[in-house]
């Protein structure tokens, strides 16, 4: 009896203890998961759509037809920027992908089976609404500094309001996450003929620059940093020569801090739904008499 009970203590009992910790480990490896795992409002496990799978799949059966930023090419239509179709809803889209628009020339998607909503997260990326595209920081601080200290209304124009010079802004956030429009001030990019500045020397010694507006293989017009146009035929000219640089600062890295930066994308992004808003209002009354 004591020869048995030893051996109970000596092999039994250490090997039950490791299975209780092993099984005690597991259960929290488990208890991890399940909070990082997000969950409906009924606790069951949901799988939130994947945008890299969307992404792929878009760019593989949609963007041969809707261009790879879903705003349009010669063979389909804009289905980012355009308000019919941002104001439809998930189940709608993921229909029309399913089963296509006879006579409209869109077919059938059927193939994708469960990774059209991942096609349809990802639309919904590019129409600046998703989760990726909340707002980093304050427009209204935004604004203020479009108008103020960053100087950009001396060049660009929102809702009418701004410069000439350079591109309108006011649909520009509509489909670009923060990270873009960041990109898109903080590392300028010159166009290197229309909206490129130019510099012209005539025969008779004057000079002119400003930015291409027309340009063809024998004529050249140009719009002044002060508004005024001119149309100079390339044959009677010395030469031009192209500015390398865009005529966007190249410092706002520097000039404006993080927080800055943040508010200025906010409110480009916040005037692009506006735009979105002040159009589909527009249209709505112009729906109603067709039907």
């Amino acid at each position: 009896m004591t020869h048995a009970r030893n051996f109970f203590r000596a092999h039994i009992v250490p090997g039950v203890g490791l299975m209780l910790f092993c099984a005690l480990l597991i259960s929290r490896r488990v208890e991890s998961q399940e909070q990082k795992s997000p969950r409906s409002a009924n606790g069951v496990h949901r799988v939130e759509p994947s945008n890299v799978d969307g992404k792929q799949a878009f760019e593989s059966q949609c963007a041969g037809c809707h261009g790879l930023d879903g705003r349009g090419a010669e063979r389909a239509p804009d289905i980012a920027s355009n308000a019919k179709t941002q104001q439809r809803s998930d189940h709608e889209l993921s229909g029309i992908i399913k089963r296509g628009l006879p006579g409209t020339g869109m077919p059938s998607f059927a193939s994708l089976g469960s990774n059209t909503r991942n096609v349809v997260a990802y639309l919904r990326q590019l129409q600046g609404k998703n989760e990726a595209a909340r707002v980093p920081g304050n427009a209204q601080k935004g604004r203020e500094l479009f108008y103020g200290k960053a100087r950009c209304s001396d060049c660009h124009a929102v809702a009418g309001s701004g410069g000439f010079i350079a591109p309108e802004l006011s649909r520009f956030g509509g489909n670009r996450s923060p990270d873009e429009i960041r990109d898109a001030i903080i590392k300028p990019t010159n166009t290197s003929r229309l909206g490129g500045k130019v510099i012209i020397k005539m025969r008779d010694g004057k000079e002119y620059s400003g930015v291409v507006r027309n340009e063809d293989n024998f004529s050249l017009q140009l719009q002044s940093l002060e508004g005024d146009f001119q149309l100079f035929q390339k044959s009677e000219l010395a030469g031009f020569t192209r500015q390398p640089d865009s005529l966007m600062p190249g410092d706002y890295a520097t000039t404006l801090n993080r927080d800055e930066l943040n508010d200025l994308i906010s409110f480009l992004m916040f005037a692009a739904r506006d735009a979105r808003t002040e159009a589909a209002t527009s249209k709505k009354p112009q729906n109603d008499e067709e039907e």
